[in-house]
């Protein structure tokens, strides 16, 4: 795979936590993560996801991720998507940006897997790209919750 070291692979997830290897989709952006393959995993195995030691390639793309996450416009995007699905005309006017600037984050957005847009028409309608990103957010949410109340995990 172009840009990606022999011994990774590009991965999706399913809705159980494992992983599967990528493959085109007549187009359509498949969320995939870079992810470092054992040689017993060569044939495709699905390997159970965890959240153990990272390799430098995964932390990347991780770190990717979460970068896009720390801009504020970025999590309203992501939000209001949340709640249903938009075309960049739509976004602007709901978040109160620049039709210009919506357009660069959500093609930010897009490129890292973390919402998709599939063409309507002459207009594209953007969405998440799955739940994995909804729960991303979700849990962030209820995390500053936490920390606003006051309450503290045991331990």
């Amino acid at each position: 795979m172009s840009g990606y070291p022999e011994n990774v692979s590009r991965l999706a997830f399913d809705e159980t936590g494992y992983h599967f290897p990528y493959e085109a989709d007549g187009g359509r952006d498949v969320l995939a993560a870079a992810v470092l393959r054992s040689p017993s995993d060569a044939g495709g195995t699905p390997v159970r996801s965890a959240c153990a030691a990272l390799d430098e390639t995964t932390a990347a793309t991780v770190a990717a991720t979460l970068q896009a996450l720390a801009t504020p416009s970025r999590l309203l995007i992501l939000t209001t998507l949340r709640q249903a699905p938009h075309p960049v005309t739509e976004l602007a006017a709901v978040i109160g940006m620049e039709q210009s600037a919506v357009s660069h984050q959500v093609r930010l957005l897009r490129a890292l897997g973390l919402v998709t847009g599939p063409r309507d028409g002459r207009r594209v309608v953007y969405r998440l790209y799955d739940e994995h990103v909804a729960q991303l957010l979700d849990q962030a949410v209820h995390h500053i919750e936490h920390l606003r109340l006051g309450i503290h995990a045991p331990g």
